[in-house]
């Protein structure tokens, strides 16, 4: 809970120091609070080298706080709250508020970071022309931020039930297998276990075999192929990155603010975003650990054992990533959140073919460069084809995914942050 002390008079102060250099204009009403604080998260999620699980459930507190703070100021069209059920009309100054609430969401979960957090949140409120509505937008911040914390202190991210990036504890706890991911409560999604998928085909069936072929052909590191090479490299998105989910609030990030979203519609995008990347995450992991499939590097040496007269043992064979793979096979996790979230952005801006510019983390320091796409879906389909690419998964796990994060995405849009009055969407699309 937010206690108005001396550490907070103290960013209070900071700010009213720099009011009167301030531009006399409603700062952050274009949404660049909402990427500001999102930055900020991205810097978090690779200093504390979180999974793409981990990553998801950050960004998820972090927008859907910063959304119910600027919503609760009623500055925009009256929606549902995402996880603070607060009256609206709470007043303040709206990028005052985002930020606030951003602010103690990370605070509380990296402490060591707080000298970070509290200078960004010093700028935010000194760019606030009324002193007293940049208190009071804070104020209310401190609020629901405390509250989404409490909301999210028990949700199953950790195998011991306390949450993850627990005050108490002071650290993220992000075991590199993700199987306490399988008890994560959904944001928004009625029942993780509906969309749990149908596993990999028999191991002596034809469409495995075909399937082996696949990613045996394209995801072998010999020959060596440039451009396979990249576009796997390109997608890797492991640790210290931002992670697949970041790379998708990237994309938020560049068409908002090419598009000048204001304040409130931006906030709506991201909370609906990550909320919707954070609901795969459960059927993701449930998935895996239900079939605890082996991966290609395996299944490709020790064809043998599979009992299907039409794949080839090959001991020798290594994958393109150099790796097997950390968690069970089936289903492909990029391809799920890379799903989720281009149907959520499809949604949102009413069509699918909406040209952007993404420059992904590298991983491993290999540098990824910039690659510009015409439609949300075109780089999803990318991001699932890299894993098959990288000898990380087979064909059927990266279908299973992209269709099972589709049908998240779809139950996101269908129920989360509609307007109060009114119609709420045509077909699905959100108005």
């Amino acid at each position: 809970m937010f206690r108005w002390g001396s550490k907070s008079a103290t960013v209070l102060a900071a700010a009213g120091a720099l009011v009167a250099s301030a531009p006399a204009q409603a700062h952050g009403r274009d949404g660049s609070v909402v990427r500001e604080w999102t930055d900020l998260a991205f810097a978090s999620v690779r200093g504390n080298n979180l999974s793409d699980a981990g990553a998801a459930r950050l960004y998820a507190m972090v927008d859907a706080a910063m959304y119910d703070a600027v919503n609760a100021t009623g500055r925009g069209p009256e929606r549902e709250s995402a996880i603070v059920q607060a009256p609206k009309r709470a007043g303040g100054d709206p990028s005052a508020a985002a930020a606030g609430a951003a602010h103690d969401v990370l605070a509380a979960l990296f402490p060591a970071q707080i000298g970070t957090y509290d200078g960004q949140l010093a700028s935010d409120l000194a760019a606030v022309p009324s002193r007293w509505q940049a208190e009071r937008g804070r104020n209310y911040g401190a609020r629901v931020a405390s509250q989404v914390l409490s909301a999210r202190a028990n949700d199953g991210s950790s195998p011991d039930d306390k949450q993850l990036g627990d005050p108490a504890i002071g650290k993220f706890q992000d075991p590199w297998s993700g199987v306490q991911f399988r008890n994560l409560a959904p944001f928004v999604i009625a029942n993780p276990s509906v969309y749990v998928g149908p596993g990999p085909p028999p191991l002596d069936s034809p469409a495995y075999a075909a399937a082996f072929k696949v990613v045996k052909e394209l995801g072998s590191d010999t020959p060596a192929d440039p451009e396979k090479r990249a576009t796997y490299d390109y997608w890797a998105l492991g640790g210290k990155t931002n992670q697949p989910p970041g790379a998708w609030l990237q994309v938020a990030e560049e068409v908002s603010a090419r598009r000048h979203l204001r304040l409130a519609e931006t906030a709506r995008l991201f909370a609906l975003e990550s909320m919707a990347m954070a609901d795969t995450v459960a059927p993701t992991y449930m998935t895996k650990f239900v079939y605890h499939s082996w991966r290609p590097k395996r299944a490709i040496r020790e064809a043998a054992a599979d009992a299907n007269p039409q794949t080839d043992p090959d001991p020798g064979w290594n994958p393109r990533a150099g790796t097997a793979g950390g968690t069970p096979e089936n289903w492909s996790g990029h391809s799920s959140f890379s799903s989720a979230a281009a149907t959520v952005l499809a949604g949102f801006f009413c069509d699918d073919h909406v040209p952007f510019t993404l420059t992904t983390d590298p991983t491993n320091g290999i540098l990824t460069g910039t690659r510009s796409y015409d439609s949300f879906s075109s780089a999803a389909a990318q991001a699932g084809l890299s894993r098959i690419l990288g000898g990380l998964h087979f064909p059927f796990s990266n279908e299973q995914g992209a269709d099972a994060g589709r049908a998240v995405g779809d139950e996101v849009l269908r129920r989360a942050l509609l307007r109060e009055h009114g119609p709420a969407h045509d077909r699905s699309c959100p108005r």
